[in-house]
């Protein structure tokens, strides 16, 4: 099988970088297009990127000369995003109305009624709200536009997927611990974190609240009915180098003991899982046992596309309480836009118009 040719947007970020060391050997994706601010254009990839990743960068994208971001000059009609938000909602509409299928990781776009703000294993029937792109600002030549959430809400809303379709979903409390590397490079300075915690991340609680609403809404004829669910987000910035933490207390709408909560999550599986798809986890929700985990130093890397839930217990004011653990680069950011991709070229989205 011929390859599916991409272009990466914010080639030169650490969400960039993670994907092309995830598309370096990809059996379905070629990188053919590199595009990053202008002062960046014009330079090798190796010149270019300030590479913040344990793994090397692929000799094969060192060479590589970094483009304008500009739609005419991309030959790649899939194009994965991982641009900062101001940049997002100028780039994105405009790659889209040129014909592009865009692919995001920015929350520029993610609330827009028409754009899928999908987790492939929680709400994939939402990839329709394509359909209604197409008489729209972003489908005018056949383009689009889909996103991932937010990093920390993907973890949540993968705990909460079998919770909300077993038992139904009241309420739900997180708190969360995030790592330093969901601020970018170079993110949070060091007098400001070492030996600190910052109980502030600007609009992350927002975010959390009214888009884990929205992916666990149903899809109707005229959009997404949000989730009646109501959720209360608290959001801390920590010294950890990779790895969000949430602290999770739910209600649910039916009562359950708690093995009926852990079977419901610990056998959980979507489309994705079905289809084995090349980045899905073949569990997307990995229960740990030991009562001190899990733990991002030394659970972060295990999770990978995962997310690892511990601590599942009653709660004396909701229901149950647990802690979940994901990595916020991998599964909350470059593999989730990927998985997304794969999905996508599942569902035949991807060929041209």
């Amino acid at each position: 099988m011929s390859k599916i040719p991409v272009g990466i947007l914010g080639a030169t970020g650490i969400v960039g970088q993670r994907l092309l060391t995830l598309l370096d050997q990809h059996p379905w994706f070629e990188p053919v297009w590199l595009a990053a601010s202008e002062r960046s254009e014009g330079k090798s990839y190796a010149v270019a990127a300030r590479w913040r990743l344990a793994q090397p960068l692929p000799a094969r994208f060192a060479g590589m000369q970094v483009q304008a971001p500009e739609p005419e000059n991309c030959p790649a009609r899939v194009v994965l995003a991982a641009l900062d938000s101001t940049a997002a909602a100028r780039l994105e509409p405009a790659f889209a109305a040129a014909g592009h299928m865009v692919i995001s990781n920015s929350s520029a776009l993610r609330m827009h009624p028409d754009v899928p703000l999908l987790v492939p294993e929680v709400n994939p029937e939402h990839l329709q709200l394509l359909e209604r792109q197409r008489a729209g600002e972003f489908g005018r030549k056949g383009g689009g536009v889909v996103t991932n959430p937010n990093c920390s809400t993907i973890g949540l809303v993968l705990a909460l997927a079998p919770l909300a379709r077993s038992f139904g979903l009241q309420r739900v409390q997180v708190t969360t611990l995030q790592a330093i590397s969901g601020a970018g490079y170079p993110g949070v300075a060091a007098l400001d974190i070492v030996g600190n915690v910052i109980p502030y991340i600007a609009q992350e609680e927002e975010k959390m609240e009214s888009e884990t609403r929205k992916i666990l809404g149903r899809l109707t004829a005229t959009g997404i009915e949000d989730a009646g669910t109501r959720v209360s987000a608290q959001c801390n910035r920590v010294a950890v180098e990779d790895g969000h933490m949430e602290s999770v207390s739910v209600e649910l709408e039916h009562k359950a003991g708690l093995d009926e909560v852990r079977a419901a999550m610990a056998s959980f599986r979507g489309r994705p899982q079905e289809l084995a798809l090349p980045t899905a986890p073949a569990q997307p929700l990995i229960i740990v046992e030991a009562a001190d985990r899990p733990q991002p130093r030394f659970d972060a890397e295990r999770a990978g596309m995962s997310v690892l839930v511990g601590r599942l217990r009653a709660c004396p004011v909701f229901d149950y309480k647990f802690t979940l653990l994901s990595h916020n680069t991998l599964r909350g950011a470059a593999g989730a836009a990927l998985l997304n991709a794969e999905w996508m070229r599942a569902e035949k989205r991807l060929s041209a118009e």
